[in-house]
């Protein structure tokens, strides 16, 4: 087991003679279940290792990795994105991060089922959680000053269900029906998770539904929310149509702390609010046992971005962040603080900027950028 070796002075030294006890407080370590995926995914990965690493060293934390080439370029040599047994091979890590996924020669359902999907089912990992911040110094595209909100997304049923099929496929009356499901189960769960969340941030939830359209699942979700809520007395909470919220999130985001959604509107309204926020390549994501029966998978939301694959030119930002969420689920807190303050001193005190936020810096200088600034 590897040890820090600290100096530690005795209370009586003097000038003349300076004793040094040599003491071994041994580590934590971890094991990682790294999946790179694919395009930028290869590059944002290492980028967050290196930081994680780093971290490591100051809090006593180390990381051991294990790497799996799960893929769409897995897929289009042996025809599946992971081996038969791939839960199984990583169903005892700590955590499990995964880079990026999709191929413009894979179809998007092909990749996602093939991958994220079983990883987030089987591993029961129903709340996705995506935190979205402005940066000071980050310009975004909206004149409003502060965005600092969470949305809480469930994810293992609602819209993305497995339920339904296609019928008369190439002739004219051709269908496809897709089923919805929305369980009680499901549902309190993660809208427990989203009011537990906001009492440690600014104390108010918002629902996303659209209960005047989709008569079943969305009233359900409603009479859930109202039901969940009273367990909550110190949160205030409230509900918005997806439409208008979605109007509202860009005319003023700062109104909004805690977002709860289904699985569709969650999808949406995250990517939406990245956007708000300066760029979705700043993103982070986690996939969340809260029980922790399973390990969690975190991800940045950014995608594999195949037009910039292997220029270096990927913002590592989404990716370190998401490495934050990581270290603050496996308890560090500190180490997670440090390296989001990483993230703002390097946008507030420097000029370093990406591509997708007007600049032209590449991963590796981001990269050391923050290595300095942890030390």
């Amino acid at each position: 087991m590897a040890k820090d070796r600290v100096t530690v002075l005795p209370p009586d030294m003097t000038n003349d003679l300076v004793v040094r006890y040599w003491w071994y407080r041994p580590m934590d370590t971890h094991r990682i279940a790294l999946i790179p995926g694919d395009g930028i995914g290869n590059e944002v990965t290492p980028a967050a290792c290196a930081v994680l690493d780093a971290i490591g060293r100051r809090h006593g934390v180390r990381f051991e990795y294990d790497t799996y080439d799960w893929s769409c370029a897995r897929y289009l040599t042996e025809g599946a994105m992971m081996p038969a047994d791939g839960l199984e091979r990583i169903r005892h890590h700590d955590a499990i991060f995964l880079g990026a996924v999709g191929d413009p020669a894979v179809a998007d359902h092909v990749s996602l089922w093939g991958l994220l999907i079983p990883i987030r089912r089987g591993f029961r990992q129903y709340v996705n959680l995506r935190p979205i911040r402005l940066f000071p110094g980050v310009q975004g595209p909206l004149k409003s000053g502060t965005v600092d909100l969470v949305v809480v997304r469930e994810n293992v049923e609602g819209e993305y269900s497995e339920i339904g099929g296609r019928m008369n496929r190439g002739f004219p009356e051709e269908m496809a029906v897709q089923e919805a499901v929305f369980t009680r189960t499901g549902v309190t769960r993660v809208v427990d998770y989203a009011f537990t969340l906001a009492r440690t941030r600014r104390g108010h939830v918002t629902s996303a539904t659209k209960s005047n359209g989709i008569v079943h699942t969305l009233p359900f979700w409603d009479e859930l929310v109202a039901e969940c809520a009273p367990a909550y007395p110190d949160v205030t909470w409230d509900q918005e149509h997806i439409d208008a919220l979605c109007a509202k999130l860009v005319l003023d985001p700062g109104r909004f702390d805690v977002i709860v959604a289904s699985n569709l509107f969650g999808d949406i309204l995250s990517d939406l609010a990245a956007a708000v926020a300066g760029s979705i390549g700043i993103a982070p994501a986690a996939n969340l046992n809260p029980e922790r029966e399973f390990p969690s998978m975190f991800e940045p939301v950014h995608g594999s971005a195949p037009d910039i694959a292997g220029l270096g030119a990927a913002n590592p930002v989404g990716a370190i962040w998401t490495a934050a969420i990581m270290l603050n689920h496996l308890g560090y807190v500190e180490a997670a603080a440090d390296v989001e303050d990483a993230i703002a001193t390097i946008f507030a005190k420097t000029s370093l900027r990406t591509r997708d936020l007007g600049g032209t810096a590449m991963t590796d200088e981001f990269v050391k950028a923050f290595l300095d600034v942890l030390g």
